[in-house]
């Protein structure tokens, strides 16, 4: 969501109902039990909500676990030097970082049921950047590709492209169902008054459709892709099919570790 703006009604005042939710609310004769310094402390509450620094640490935080979580489940058996490490980490968490800040920013004038997406589509394009930065080695020297028998007949480029694509669709997958069936509930919710009238439910409730659809969504989406998945030999580089040759293989697949 947008920082709030506590200077402009919350309901959009070229429409009737718009107007009529507006003044129900301002001519509230609850409102008169409040006191200047509970007054005051509200508005010092709406005006800090969601401030760039808080989403700039928060996604930093995100981002830098995705990416500890992207190295520890990377294909290939070569270690990185830390040198490479750092780097694809600043350029992961760097990249992810300017993708949301930049949705968030895009989406500040659209209506309520827009801004509530920009989380997955933030997620969304940080999985495209984070993952393929904290494999980069893998993308320049390749990942080890064998035939059926397991024996290795070299590092292909190629597979490393085609692993961390899957990878990368799997993780998508796995954010959808949590992050876009939440948003029209939590939005119907918000339209019936159910918000309003127990604003304590909000966080829980979000939190609690998010881990319900996870423990569903991890598993079966780490599940779309063979772990084990297969390429066929003609896409390979021309190294890899000369390797064959010698090797006198005459297998039409090869093999590789995709990662998680």
């Amino acid at each position: 969501m947008p920082v709030i703006n506590i200077n402009e009604p919350r309901w959009d005042q070229n429409t009737y109902w718009g107007r009529a939710k507006h003044f129900f609310t301002t001519t509230n004769p609850c409102n008169l039990l409040y006191s200047s310094s509970e007054l005051d402390k509200a508005k010092e509450i709406v005006t800090k909500y969601r401030t760039v620094p808080q989403v700039v640490f928060w996604q930093w935080i995100n981002q830098s676990f995705n990416a500890v979580v992207n190295y520890t489940n990377r294909s290939g058996d070569s270690p990185i030097p830390v040198k490479q490490l750092g780097t694809s980490y600043v350029l992961a968490t760097s990249g992810a970082l300017i993708t949301a800040l930049g949705l968030n920013s895009i989406v500040k004038s659209a209506p309520p049921l827009i801004g509530r997406f920009v989380p997955f589509c933030a997620v969304a394009a940080a999985n495209c950047v984070n993952i393929p930065m904290m494999r980069l080695k893998e993308i320049r020297e390749g990942i080890p590709v064998v035939d059926k028998n397991g024996n290795r007949v070299g590092n292909s480029q190629v597979a490393a492209k085609s692993a961390i694509t899957q990878v990368t669709m799997s993780r998508i997958g796995m954010a959808m169902p949590g992050m876009l069936i939440p948003p029209f509930i939590m939005n119907y919710l918000d339209r019936k008054g159910v918000i309003r009238k127990f604003p304590w439910i909000n966080a829980p409730l979000q939190v609690g459709l998010c881990g319900l659809f996870l423990v569903f969504a991890t598993p079966l989406c780490c599940a779309l892709f063979p772990q084990q998945s297969s390429i066929n030999v003609d896409s390979l580089e021309p190294e890899i099919r000369e390797s064959l040759n010698k090797l006198k293989l005459e297998d039409k697949c090869l093999y590789y570790n995709k990662g998680l």
